[in-house]
């Protein structure tokens, strides 16, 4: 098992080295719009947020399905996150990894900024969790080393993710995962952020403490989705989220009866208030935790490589099947004469406008 480790880490590591030097060529490249909006034929929401709305189109031509996330510039601006949404799309058009949702297309028009991703119908991580009110060890197993691996290429590339939860997490047709929305990724490299965000439950005690952080974050709320997966619920909660903040610094969870003694003994290394301590931060990085007992069957080339066949994939009937996704009310998007904003835009040229 060791020897078989040994030998994925090697080639992983020549993946990762190829994958740093394709992004840092793209990084230091600038952006430039590459489609516009008569290219794409709007068809039904399939999410909304704080940010905007997430639609599903197809594209004129090809007929290709995509998943538009569409967020007002007023919006943007009224929210003061202006740079946060420029980083937001250099990030997403320079990462490329099996199981991180890339960037397929951008423009903006008078009114909006459009990124346009690939669409996987399989829904959210969140609505089957909900459904099956939680998963097995082996599926969860399954779920969590596709994120590990996925943290591996965003840390090598000197980024830090966190925003980690199901919604988060896309199903693919064959049952693998997309992590989405890098929305709050940040390009640290070896320095650290003092930024508080995220979602109350997977937040890690150093960021609710303003210690200043880096990667450890993405570690803690592996452990959190670990839990969450395997028990339904997350480890830290209450309806007041100051509670769950005192919560999580406390350090201190309970596991559900059916947790076995290995997975106990996981969550209590990454789960871990103490940084120094925590698995995935320490000197043999993800090494750790790949080769805890709990993964110890795992087949870390095998799922990379897509050969491993999953217990659980979501039902779809076509390539455009939205049934795994709520249901959202339609609204018309808005229209304006000239270009808001222009100034705070001014990197992302127009293609053109919607028409009327």
């Amino acid at each position: 098992m060791e020897e078989k480790l040994a030998k994925h880490y090697t080639a992983f590591e020549t993946i990762l080295e190829k994958a740093k030097s394709d992004f840092d060529l793209k990084w230091t490249k600038k952006m430039v719009p590459n489609a516009a909006f008569k290219d794409f034929v709007l068809k039904k929401t399939l999410g909304t947020g704080s940010f905007g709305r997430v639609v599903l189109a197809e594209h004129d031509k090809t007929k290709t399905p995509y998943a538009i996330k569409i967020m007002e510039k007023a919006h943007i601006v009224k929210m003061k996150q202006v740079a946060h949404t420029i980083s937001e799309i250099k990030v997403l058009d320079c990462v490329k990894f099996e199981f991180i949702v890339g960037l397929e297309f951008y423009f903006k028009d008078n009114v909006y900024i459009f990124l346009v991703m690939r669409f996987f119908n399989g829904g959210e991580m969140f609505s089957h969790l909900r459904t099956l009110k939680k998963f097995d060890e082996p599926l969860s197993k399954f779920y969590a080393s596709q994120v590990i691996m996925a943290f591996e290429y965003l840390h090598y590339l000197g980024l830090i993710y966190r925003d980690l939860k199901p919604e988060n997490i896309l199903i693919d047709h064959v049952g693998y995962i997309k992590m989405t929305d890098l929305g709050f990724c940040k390009k640290i490299d070896s320095s650290r952020t003092y930024t508080l965000c995220g979602t109350p439950e997977y937040l890690a005690p150093e960021i609710i403490l303003s210690q200043g952080y880096s990667k450890s974050v993405d570690w803690w709320a592996l452990g959190v989705l670990i839990f969450e997966m395997c028990a339904g619920y997350p480890p830290f909660f209450a309806r007041d989220p100051m509670r769950v903040y005192e919560k999580i610094v406390s350090g201190r969870f309970s596991c559900p009866s059916h947790f076995t003694r290995s997975l106990r003994g996981l969550l209590g290394k990454i789960l871990q208030v103490d940084r120094s301590k925590r698995f995935g931060n320490l000197k043999d990085g993800t090494k750790d935790i790949k080769g805890h007992d709990w993964f110890k069957e795992v087949d870390w080339d095998s799922i990379l490589n897509r050969k491993f066949k999953p217990s659980y994939v979501p039902r779809i009937s076509d390539p455009i099947d939205t049934s795994n996704f709520d249901s959202y009310e339609e609204e018309k998007l808005r229209v304006a004469p000239k270009e808001e904003y222009p100034n705070e835009f001014k990197d992302i040229v127009v293609q053109t406008s919607l028409p009327t």
